[in-house]
């Protein structure tokens, strides 16, 4: 006779029980189960703005969680797999390509060219001049072999932050595999315009890049899934601008969404625990809702940040797919036009988003630097009275 031996309840193996769970994640969990009525998870997109609200009053020895009432992070973010730029183990050297006055050219970490004012990296968006991969000859002998996924490098200090993964889902805390998404990773390499015709132009290449993209996620997830169970993919797409998405719907399903549902597959079958659900989740600015569907055919069930200024309404979002987790949704644009503004805003949005569930209010990109930090204050004070 064979002993019905149960898992233990560590986060790994099964879920911790609700009362074990430190309250940042269980009230983030309760916001992805999209739990009718729940206090609204408090957390913000990022900041551009906090140089100038130091000259504004803003204390400097506060957190900003503190200031601003946001919740503990609920989450672990995973990493090792990039984000905005391709996850290169090693890195291109950054070094200074051409003084031109005012401003200097100079290769970053990802081998692009840019252009920048001359001693700044920050507060203003650099010009991109080139890209690493023009054709199969620089793919191969400039950059393919720097996504090997054997590299020692990628897996120097696992045993260490596989330990503080254990202990945070010990305390129920969501296990998120972040990574970057198979079109900002091709237009990391690639160039945005540039991209569009490899596409036509050069498919057999696309496809290699996708292949390799695909193998170095694979690799790196597959060794963590031997220490912790995913709670959530989190792929950064960045596929839309102000009207749509930059490609089809055709090419969407030739380039990308096969090697997304391969990886989720290979990932759900390698869940130490089988029972958990996996969330999907997209992050993508400019306009989303005409993408919804297609990244639901691969379970996409959380999606951020919707722009406003590119047409996205959360309040109409939510109502169209209600099993949706919707993050983002509030016009940064909005905080820096007084208080009336924000308070119509608010009002609109989160009473019947906290009543749907499934929300995380957050600004739609980084706040400006022109939102007031004494009007940033008020619509945290605003956020917690209407948010619970």
């Amino acid at each position: 006779m064979t002993d019905n031996i149960a898992a233990p309840a560590n986060g790994i193996h099964t879920m911790v029980p609700r009362e074990h769970m430190h309250p940042s994640a269980r009230k983030l969990r309760d916001a992805y189960a999209i739990t009718p009525g729940a206090p609204l998870f408090r957390r913000e997109f990022g900041f551009y703005s906090l140089e100038a609200w130091a000259t504004q009053g803003m204390p400097q020895d506060v957190p900003l969680a503190q200031l601003f009432a946001y919740d503990e992070p609920g989450h672990l973010a995973l990493g090792q797999l990039g984000w905005c730029e391709a996850p290169f183990v090693p890195p291109f050297e950054v070094r200074i390509l051409e003084d031109r006055g005012d401003y200097e050219v100079e290769q970053d970490v990802a081998g692009r060219h840019v252009l920048y004012f001359k001693g700044r990296r920050e507060g203003f968006m650099p010009e991109y001049l080139e890209h690493p991969v023009k054709d199969w000859k620089t793919w191969e002998e400039n950059v393919k072999w720097r996504l090997d996924p054997s590299a020692p490098d990628r897996y120097a200090d696992l045993e260490e932050r596989m330990t503080i993964a254990q202990e945070a889902a010990g305390e129920g805390f969501m296990i998120q595999q972040n990574l970057i998404g198979g079109y900002m990773y091709l237009r990391s390499l690639i160039g945005p315009a540039d991209l569009l015709y490899a596409f036509h132009d050069m498919p057999d290449l696309i496809h290699d890049c996708m292949r390799t993209w695909l193998a170095l996620a694979d690799a790196v997830i597959a060794r963590h899934q031997q220490y912790v169970t995913l709670d959530e993919l989190y792929l950064a797409e960045d596929i839309c601008y102000k009207a749509g998405p930059l490609i089809s719907p055709a090419m969407m399903r030739e380039f990308l969404l096969p090697y997304y549902q391969q990886l989720i597959a290979n990932i759900r079958a390698r869940q130490i625990d089988r029972r958990r659900h996996l969330y999907i989740q997209i992050d993508t600015d400019g306009y989303a809702v005409p993408v919804i569907p297609l990244y639901r055919e691969i379970g996409m069930d959380v999606m951020s940040p919707f722009e406003v200024a590119a047409g996205n309404d959360v309040v109409e979002i939510g109502r169209r797919y209600p099993d949706l987790v919707i993050i983002g949704g509030i016009d940064k644009r909005v905080l820096a036009q007084g208080r009336e503004a924000i308070d119509r805003h608010l009002e609109y949005i989160l009473p019947t988003m906290r009543a749907r569930g499934g929300y995380i209010p957050t600004c739609d990109h980084g706040v400006p630097a022109e939102v007031p930090y004494e009007d940033y204050v008020y619509y945290r004070k605003r956020c917690v009275e209407l948010g619970g």
